[in-house]
């Protein structure tokens, strides 16, 4: 698999930060997330976080599943699985239900295996915003058919 391959819906994704914009804050997401710059803040998503290439992040993430090919320094909470992919670097803790490390890949830090129920209680534990507007992601558009 290349790093421009996605396993989701491309129309799904939100991407964040492209080139050489700095973002610092929060996001709260019930959708899929692509990094292509520098974040600096926390990430909550219902969906997969990618963090691209070029990018660099620091914080907390909490998602459901997080692919890394550039640099992450913080703590991560990942419901699912977490794949640090060829030439990717993570530096921090590591919280999640399935590890996956490519060759090439860098890790220093800590990890420990998360159950799917401590997973939820820590993002219970999290305000979203995003809950008021019930909004949720769309993979496809179908027309009305009237």
């Amino acid at each position: 698999m290349t790093n421009t391959e996605i396993a989701t819906n491309p129309n799904s994704v939100s991407r964040i930060a492209a080139g050489t914009t700095i973002v610092k804050g929060e996001i709260h997401s019930d959708c899929d997330i692509r990094f292509d710059g520098y974040f600096d803040g926390n990430i909550y998503s219902k969906g997969r976080v990618i963090i691209g290439e070029k990018a660099i992040l620091k914080g907390e993430i909490a998602c459901d599943n997080l692919d890394i090919w550039g640099d992450f320094e913080g703590l991560v909470n990942v419901k699912d699985t977490i794949c640090l992919k060829g030439g990717s670097s993570l530096r921090g803790t590591i919280r999640s239900a399935k590890l996956v490390f490519e060759l090439g890949s860098k890790f220093d830090g800590d990890s420990k295996m998360l159950s799917e129920a401590e997973y939820e209680k820590l993002f219970a534990a999290t305000p979203n915003p995003i809950k008021a507007n019930e909004q949720k992601c769309k993979s496809e558009v179908k027309p009305e058919v009237k």
